[in-house]
């Protein structure tokens, strides 16, 4: 349960780091994916899904101790 607060508290670190430094890029970045239809954007998502996966996996076999 640990890892799961550290984890959101992390995501929200970043998350606010954005919004704080850059708001004028998130506007960019929301008038960008509305370009897209809803299947680039699920594939986006997919994408950024798999990523994730994938880092935490590696982080777990990597650094074992985490």
């Amino acid at each position: 349960m640990g890892y799961i607060i550290l984890a959101l508290g992390l995501v929200l670190i970043v998350e606010g780091l954005v919004y704080a430094l850059a708001p004028s890029l998130v506007e960019d970045l929301l008038a960008a994916l509305r370009n897209l239809s809803l299947e680039q954007r699920r594939i986006v998502g997919v994408v950024a899904l798999a990523s994730g996966v994938a880092l935490v996996w590696i982080a777990a076999t990597v650094l074992p101790g985490i």
